[in-house]
């Protein structure tokens, strides 16, 4: 174990997260049917433990862990057509820049933009770089580790600074990818957990976006998306979200918010995306058989929508698990038995108790669609729900190995495996 190592667990050691009740789980009625809340840790393999001064990190079997570079707050990732690997930074209106260490040296930093209204999602389409800021989208000219030519490609986003919203924003953030036909997809978050408003809004919230390629005024791509942070583009061209669900939901079949029922409902949806389609928030919440359920509060009579005339989601998440980054592991992708597939950074709950804990999650690639979820790197959360780390995103690298964002421990790692 490195210093650098002991040096970021020794500091971390202190920040945790805690639930904010000790009542003990009750077992929730149809728990058989949840697939994707009992992911299963590293693909069936045997976990193998790294111990990081105290923390344990559980990484499949021979596969390793090590500390890439401490970055506070570190948030979305892409890698630069000369492989540096970009780091979003909202809280600081910055991205950083990442250089891997040559042989014996330590990564180097350096700051690469400053002064941005909150970024956060960050794409390449050949040598251009997208940055989704909270309230627009802009275009740089990347070369040799430096940005040029600064254009602002689609603008008037909702955040916490438009008039109507007078700074009400549960979920400012914007993530950005851009497709195979070069249009803009763009995840706009809800106002808040149950803001029906937001579906009349123009442009409209809890959506994602499209703008047309070179920019211009984003037309509605899919709608009843509460949080699509995950945002990517799929091998086969198609656009994938993951999305952050909504909160407390009452039981449909008594009407009451009940901790049983909470702490699985509902599933967060790993969805493909098709013009139109409708993800059912807030009136239809998908149940652990990815079918949707009526909302028994905003939606008892079925008549603000007909939940039955949505489509199941393709495939989900445990409940509360807020999945943030998503990308995709092309050819080779992943050493066997993985292969290609869905990168996932799970970040944690807040609305259940125990509160589900943080992990990488990795959804194979077959035929156009996901397989199950499946543990790659986990440990963030000890058996009484206390957090030292956080994953964001996870992202291949150049030299074929995971990288991971972490904003509670302010860290990059690196997750690789024999002969890479």
């Amino acid at each position: 174990m490195t210093r650098a190592v002991r040096a970021l667990m020794a500091g971390v050691l202190g920040l945790a997260l805690t639930a904010c009740s000790s009542t003990p789980d009750k077992p929730s009625a149809g728990t058989s049917e949840q697939p994707a809340a009992q992911p299963l840790e590293a693909g069936g393999l045997v976990a193998t433990t790294v111990q990081l001064d105290g923390h344990e990190m559980k990484v499949p079997a021979g596969w390793s862990v090590s500390l890439f570079a401490r970055v506070p707050k570190a948030r979305l990732l892409a890698w630069t057509p000369d492989r540096r690997l970009l780091v979003s930074r909202p809280k600081f209106g910055d991205v950083l820049a990442l250089t891997p260490a040559r042989a014996g040296g330590a990564t180097v930093q350096r700051t690469l933009l400053s002064g941005l209204n909150e970024p956060h999602g960050l794409a390449f389409a050949g040598n251009t770089l997208y940055v989704a800021e909270s309230d627009q989208i802009n275009t740089f000219q990347y070369a040799n580790g430096k940005v040029s030519g600064r254009k602002v490609v689609v603008d008037g986003l909702p955040d916490a600074k438009s008039s109507e919203l007078r700074g009400a924003y549960a979920h400012a953030l914007k993530s950005v990818a851009i497709g195979a036909d070069g249009a803009i997809y763009i995840s706009v978050g809800s106002t808040g957990n149950v803001s029906v408003e937001d579906r009349d809004a123009s442009p409209e919230r809890a959506t994602i976006l499209k703008a047309p390629p070179g920019g211009g005024t984003p037309t509605t791509f899919a709608r009843g998306v509460r949080n699509g942070t995950g945002l990517a583009v799929a091998p086969d061209g198609a656009v994938w979200t993951a999305v952050n669900n909504r909160d407390n939901i009452a039981d449909p079949a008594d009407g009451k918010v009940k901790v049983d029922y909470v702490n699985d409902h509902p599933v967060e949806p790993l969805a493909k995306l098709t013009q139109g389609r409708d993800l059912g928030w807030p009136f239809c919440n998908p149940d652990t058989d990815r079918a949707f359920d009526r909302d028994v509060q905003l939606n008892p009579d079925g008549t603000k929508l007909d939940c039955a005339t949505l489509a199941p989601v393709e495939q989900a998440m445990g409940a509360h698990s807020a999945p943030l980054g998503l990308s995709f592991a092309t050819a080779p992708g992943l050493p066997a038995p993985y292969g290609k597939g869905a990168l996932v950074g799970i970040h944690g709950s807040w609305n259940r108790k125990p509160p589900r804990a943080p992990e990488v999650s990795f959804f194979a690639w077959k035929d156009g669609g996901l397989g199950p979820q499946q543990t790659l790197l986990t440990g963030f959360q000890d058996e009484q729900g206390n957090r030292w780390g956080r994953p964001v995103m996870a992202v291949q690298g150049p030299d074929q190995a995971i990288y991971v964002s972490d904003d509670l421990a302010g860290a990059i790692y690196r997750v690789s495996w024999p002969g890479i």
